[in-house]
């Protein structure tokens, strides 16, 4: 059967001349309507068939077509929470609370001079431009133009000299003091300032990473007023890619959320999320509930083990951090660890690996180093800690043995004698009622002492006196009387299989009490009896540290982008509060310190840092043990985080402005 619809689309009279021609028309509703009633029924279903398959054909082409040469790319809005145990206090650049939570509202809130990228480079944040001059002593700093604060007021270079005048003011006891001493700031110009340093410091960088604070909003804040809890509208002004949106309360006046909404007057790339949640719970217990109603998009975790079953719709991402564990040796009061070779014990029944698997779920590494080689690409130490439980037995052993020998009696003691042999002496004596009953001991052989050695040497006149044809004691301690005294004041004890006591203090904030339960079960097994003392990180600071109340601490240390560990072994900072918490005195680590701070390329400090870790090691003023990776979980929903390493956990939100939930498609 053919299909006749001659005269439903007539040709044109004179189609060269008619350009409709060369057109497609579309049929008009007559034209239609006469072309169907022309069709049988089985014709029509046929027809709208065909008609249906090629328009169904055609979008598949152009839908094709359109996926292939598009992409998807992000777009703007979405609202990404992320949940936290605990309250806020402190959110202010000016005291950098010990809180996470506060530094990482106070990273999004607030810009800096300088800021670091994803990859814990620093890189310039409120800087357009800048220059080092004078071999390095002095920074000149140029500000990005039409800078504004979230309340639209300019953002100039005295914003910038009130924050450094604030941190550096005793009155505001900001712990950011100690990095700007001796530093110098000058307004040039409203967009140029000029930092004087007392010497050449290549990582200065780093230091112009502070916050700054808006000087209309604070000049007129005394310190005896300056509220520390600024987590209100009024203080809460900022210049970084979110502003402060709202706080929410419970009934108890707790905060319950934050709500940061996009700043879209910011000075860099304007952020695609609308708006961050910071949704604060009491414990655990209540965060994890919420992540099972698909109530939070993010978290961290610093104990990997109570998040073992939350994975699914999350990917979790463990990100390298300079930071690191290690047991300091107090060179101030080192106790039975004045042994070398019990410090050597230690180290080798130390077994690293197990801290990495069972404290930190694999997510860590072992470390050698003050340094961190792996993290910043450094050659790693000459020597290293090396797991070998017999050696470590046998140095237990030696070390017992070194004890007994060191506690004999030696020299001859006479009166006016003095030290630790007369101590001994005393001690001694002091065992006998009868002959030194007052039992004064003070290492100082006096009258007392004199007489109670007569008394000893004539108790024992057979061994001590007969010999020598003497019938009255001297007082002297000579070798017949050394001889009696070593017999009877250090007599034989089996003494191998018994454990040297051993005192670790540390904080009570995990994971250090999971580290030092690890530590102390390795160390037992070895020789050791090890008493864990663990006290609050207030008592830590105030009491611990300042009052060196501890023979061996566990403890952590962290590093910047820019590695530094002057302000952790450098003797100058032996006392408190530096930092230097081992005590530990070199001059040749000394000049390391300085001479790689002073360095005016990274290689040049490399090498340094490089000489210092080496002499470090060999001196042995710590064991270090691990570097634990930062462990971030956020949903599948969002996208844009891209952080490899950071400084600290804050960090993490070094790209927020990429972070995105929605996506629209571009051409390619």
């Amino acid at each position: 059967m053919s299909l006749n619809i001659k005269g439903l689309f007539p040709k044109p009279k004179n189609p060269e001349k008619d350009p409709s021609f060369l057109r497609v028309k579309i049929p008009t509703k007559k034209q239609w309507k006469k072309f169907f009633s022309v069709l049988s029924k089985k014709e029509k279903v046929s027809f709208s068939s065909f008609l249906l398959l090629l328009i169904a054909s055609g979008l598949f082409l152009v839908l094709g077509y359109y996926y292939k040469n598009t992409q998807p790319a992000p777009a703007p809005g979405g609202i990404y929470t992320e949940g936290i145990i605990g309250q806020p206090r402190i959110i202010n650049p000016l005291y950098l609370s010990t809180q996470d939570i506060d530094r990482d509202i106070v990273e999004i809130v607030f810009g800096g001079l300088m800021k670091y990228d994803e990859n814990g480079q620093i890189i310039k944040d409120l800087t357009q431009d800048y220059s080092i001059k004078e071999q390095g002593k002095v920074f000149e700093i140029t500000l990005k133009e039409n800078l504004v604060w979230h309340d639209n007021e300019p953002l100039t270079a005295d914003d910038v000299i009130f924050t450094v005048n604030l941190i550096q003011n005793p009155e505001y006891q900001s712990p950011l003091r100690v990095k700007w001493a001796g530093i110098t700031a000058e307004k040039i110009t409203n967009r140029t300032v000029s930092f004087k340093l007392p010497k050449e410091y290549a990582g200065f960088t780093e230091t112009l990473t502070v916050k700054i604070l808006p000087k209309h909003i604070f000049e007129n804040v005394s310190p005896q007023n300056l509220p520390l809890s600024l987590v209100s509208e009024e203080y809460l002004i900022g210049s970084g890619p979110f502003k402060l949106k709202k706080i929410d309360h419970d009934q108890t006046s707790s905060i319950t959320k934050i709500t940061l909404e996009k700043n879209k007057d910011y000075y860099g790339q304007i952020p695609f999320l609308k708006e961050i949640v910071f949704a604060f719970f009491k414990d655990e217990k209540a965060l994890k509930k919420s992540i099972a109603l698909d109530e939070v998009n993010g978290f961290s975790i610093s104990d990997p083990s109570q998040y073992k079953d939350i994975t699914k719709g999350f990917k979790v991402y463990s990100i390298a951090a300079p930071r690191y564990f290690a047991v300091f040796f107090n060179a101030k009061n080192l106790g039975v660890f004045k042994n070398q070779e019990l410090k050597e014990a230690l180290a080798l029944s130390t077994n690293k690996e197990a801290l990495v698997q069972n404290v930190f779920t694999g997510k860590a590494q072992a470390v050698n180093s003050p340094i961190l080689p792996s993290f910043f690409d450094f050659q790693q130490p000459n020597t290293t800690d090396q797991l070998n439980i017999v050696k470590a037995q046998q140095l237990i052993q030696q070390a017992i043995a070194s004890s007994k020998e060191a506690t004999v009696f030696t020299q001859n003691l006479t009166y006016g004698s003095s030290g630790e042999e007369v101590k001994m002496l005393q001690t001694c004596l002091a065992k006998f009622s009868d002959i030194y009953p007052n039992g004064e001991i003070n290492g100082n052989f006096g009258p007392k002492t004199k007489e109670a050695v007569i008394k000893f040497q004539e108790k024992y006149t057979d061994e001590v006196l007969a010999p020598s044809n003497i019938t009255k004691g001297t007082g002297d301690v000579k070798t017949a009387t050394r001889k009696k005294l070593n017999e009877i004041c250090f007599e034989p004890e089996s003494t191998s299989t018994e454990n040297i006591p051993i005192t670790l203090t540390t904080c009570d904030k995990f994971p250090l009490p999971a580290i030092a339960q690890e530590l102390k079960k390795q160390w037992d097994e070895v020789g050791f009896d090890v008493t864990i003392e663990t006290v609050s990180l207030a008592d830590l600071q105030n009491n611990v540290l300042t009052k060196n109340s501890f023979n061996i601490l566990l403890f952590g240390e962290a590093l910047g982008a820019i590695p530094d560990p002057f302000p952790f072994w450098h003797s100058s900072q032996k006392d408190y509060p530096g930092l230097n918490i081992a005590n530990y005195t070199s001059k040749a680590a000394d000049s390391y310190l300085e001479k790689a701070r002073e360095a005016q390329t990274a290689q040049e400090r490399q090498a340094y840092l490089e000489y210092f870790q080496d002499t470090l090691i060999q001196d042995m003023p710590a064991i270090f043990l691990v570097m634990p990776d930062y462990v971030y979980v956020l949903s599948d929903i969002i996208k844009g985080f891209e952080v490899a390493k950071i400084t600290e956990p804050a960090k993490r939100f070094s790209n927020i402005e990429q972070w995105y939930i929605k996506t629209k498609r571009v051409w390619k």
